[in-house]
């Protein structure tokens, strides 16, 4: 469902299965989290996976939307006619979204640190919802941040082939 939802956001099969490409990734953080703390599966983790889901989706449509943003304003101001210009077109829109990232992994990180060191009444039920949140925390922004904006040119590439990057402009979604 969440996949069909963004491919008719973004209106485009490879964008959407880009943004679902964050999850797996998100997955490897909690689970390395979870095995290092020795924290089985169970429903609290599960519960924390889910959370932990909705969070790198929310991560990979705001890069993606902004590197779209980017684009489209390279389109429209004409200064969209090679490679180079659609490469400087995805850093750019991934630069606008470094800080806004950064900062709300750092919150929800720092947010759930005291859960994870919590003793009270139900900390063990909260401390295996915490976790997998916060190992994903660590390695899907990384993905996000890098390899997004990286797949993003090379799907954007093989779309063009040898045409000119503004050859087939990206259309804004509107999210």
């Amino acid at each position: 469902i969440i996949f069909v939802l963004l491919y008719l956001i973004f209106r485009r099969f490879a964008d959407a299965l880009l943004i679902m490409a964050t999850l797996p990734f998100a997955l490897v953080g909690g689970f390395w989290l979870m095995y290092l703390l020795g924290y089985n599966m169970s429903i609290a983790s599960a519960v924390g996976f889910i959370a932990l889901g909705g969070v790198a989706s929310e991560i990979g449509v705001v890069m993606l939307v902004y590197i779209n943003q980017a684009i489209s304003a390279r389109t429209t101001a004409g200064k969209l006619n090679n490679q180079s210009d659609l490469t400087e077109g995805i850093v750019e829109g991934a630069a606008l979204r470094m800080r806004p990232i950064a900062m709300t992994v750092a919150v929800i990180i720092a947010g759930l640190l005291p859960i994870m060191w919590g003793s009270g009444t139900g900390s063990e039920v909260m401390r295996r919802i915490a976790a997998p949140m916060v190992g994903g925390m660590i390695t899907a922004p990384l993905l996000s941040m890098f390899v997004i904006p990286a797949a993003f040119l090379l799907i954007h590439r093989a779309r063009t082939g040898s045409k000119s990057a503004a050859a087939y402009p990206i259309e804004q979604a509107s999210a």
